[in-house]
Parts: C-alpha cells; structure tokens; sequence
C-alpha cells in the first residue's frame, strides 16, 4: 500500500513539474589575470603552474632594492618626528602653565614649534605610506587561495609599467560554478532553487544541483537566458548538459 501511495505522488508531482533543456559551461569560482604595476627587472619567481597558493601570498617580484632603502628611510624619518613632537609637546605644555607670565610672542613660538612637529609627523607617516606601496607594487600577490593555472614570466625578464601584461592566471581551487542557458521563453519559470541533473561531457555520472542564481537579462544573439549552478572539482573549460525541473 505504501509503495502504491509513493508511486501516486511521484505520478503527482511529476505532473505538476516540467523540465527544461540547458546547455553549460564549467568556470572557476573565482578566477583573476594578474600583472606588475610597475617597471623593472624581474627578481624572483616563486610558483608554477599547479602551485596552490593562500591570500597574500607573493608570486613574484622585481629588484626592489632601491625600495627597500627608500621604505628604511622614510621609518626613520617618521621615528625622528615621533620624538620631535614628543619633546614639542612637553616645551609647548610647560610654556602654557606659565603662559600668564612670559612674553605671548614667546609662548607664540611654543604653539609654532608644537604644531609643525604635528604637520611633520603626519607627513612622516604619509610618506611611510607612499613607500611601502611603490614597495608593494614591485611584488605580485594571490588575492585569493587558489591555484596557479597559466604562468608568462621568468627571471630576467624586463617588465614595463607602460605595457602591463598578465604573468599569472590563478583560479579557486575547487569551487566552480556552471553556467547554464536556457530558452529566454521560459524566463518566468527558473527561479533560483529549481533543481537541476545534468552531466559533464567525458563523464558517465550524473550529478544534481540548485540554480543558485538566474541572471536578470537573455541574450540577444541566440535567445538565451544564463543561470549558475554551485559545483566542486570539475575542470574548468568542460562542458555539458542537464534539465532544470521547475513547477508548471
């Protein structure tokens, strides 16, 4: 009896769904072309191809050695105005206890003293900031955990700010979504949460899924509407095919 009532509301529901045809393509999660923001000889290279890399990570960097310096010497600049303004503050702190029985011109100088250390040590630190982002630029970084999937550059190599080239393509590691069209025709019917079965081309398996997001324009070249679909480990560039079950 209860095989029979399951087999109704397989019957039901199966009646009350449709599925639509779609056609996808594989694409990392996340993916970014990355260059040098600045002239130079290359230094060092750090991955390859197939490296996994973690967020913040240096790839690569130019002969910075001149940076270095240029960053060595703005800290000690901003060291020097911290304890300038730090004995600027006490001279200017004694003067006003004292400011009703000394010249004003005199406590003038004080307060002149006082707030140009201040203006010096912003400066100071403004400058520390300008120096480690030249400094940073000569470095190229993974701006997300990923891996290595196309490298362009080697040792030596003369890098010119004027003509940025990519020299590494890097992708999430897994995590891939499948961009699938449909028919514009059924733009009412695909709401994000329909279930999907589909499967990749080279592969005997079936899989499932959820659109988990619908794109709000089609397509004027070929009709088509886009709809993503979360996935893990495929390689990216495959292809495939699925039905979208969607209510009637």
């Amino acid at each position: 009896m209860r095989k029979i009532v399951l087999i109704v509301l397989a019957i039901i529901i199966s009646l009350d769904a449709q599925e639509i045809y779609a056609t996808f393509n594989i694409e990392a999660d996340k993916s970014a072309n990355l260059a040098f923001y600045s002239s130079g000889i290359v230094d060092k290279v750090f991955v390859d191809v197939s490296s996994e890399v973690k967020k913040g990570q240096s790839l690569a960097k130019l002969q910075n050695d001149d940076l270095v310096a240029s960053l060595d010497i703005a800290k000690a600049k901003l060291q020097e105005a911290e304890v300038t303004l730090k004995f600027s503050k006490r001279d200017y702190e004694r003067q006003l206890f004292i400011k009703n029985l000394i010249d004003e011109a005199k406590f003038d100088q004080y307060t002149l003293a006082y707030e140009r250390a201040k203006v010096a040590l912003s400066s100071a630190k403004a400058n520390l900031h300008y120096q480690k982002a030249l400094l940073d630029r000569s470095e190229v970084f993974a701006p997300f955990d990923g891996v290595i999937v196309e490298k362009s550059v080697e040792v030596g190599d003369v890098v010119s700010g004027m003509m940025l080239r990519t020299i590494f393509k890097v992708q999430s590691k897994s995590k891939r979504k499948l961009i699938f069209e449909f028919d514009q025709k059924y733009w009412k019917s695909v709401k994000v949460g329909d279930s999907v079965k589909y499967s990749v081309n080279g592969d005997d398996n079936n899989y499932t899924g959820k659109i988990s997001k619908v794109y709000p324009i089609a397509n004027s070249d070929n009709r088509k509407i886009k709809a993503e679909v979360e996935a893990n480990g495929f390689v990216v560039g495959l292809f495939g095919e699925g039905y979208i079950s969607v209510a009637k």
